[in-house]
């Protein structure tokens, strides 16, 4: 895994942290709120990779920050991907041909 993504994980995992705490909430209330293991929820915490995507969508939900991944790669905000659809627009529109009628 590039180190990038493992410290995005990692920061993830402390962000969620520090949300569950200004809540005020324990462990133990998110587990029983997101319906997960213990073991399970401490990796959620520490950032690691095998934590399944759903498992931090529901943690997201729990701390009431509703369903942020739906909008993280949003089509209409996606920069590079409006640059290359751009990049395949024809160079020019020919106007559709006629068939000639016959007599």
């Amino acid at each position: 895994m590039p180190p990038a993504v493992r410290r995005s994980l990692e920061k993830l995992g402390a962000d969620i942290s520090i949300a569950r705490r200004k809540r005020r909430l324990t462990v133990a209330m998110m587990l029983e709120r997101i319906g997960i293991a213990k073991a399970t929820y401490l990796k959620l915490e520490r950032g690691d990779p095998t934590v399944a995507m759903g498992t931090y969508a529901q943690a997201f939900f729990a701390l009431g920050l509703g369903a942020p991944l739906g909008d993280l790669i949003d089509q209409r905000r996606d920069e590079q991907g409006l640059l290359l659809e751009i990049d395949h627009l024809p160079k020019r529109i020919m106007s559709p041909r006629r068939k000639e009628s016959s007599p």
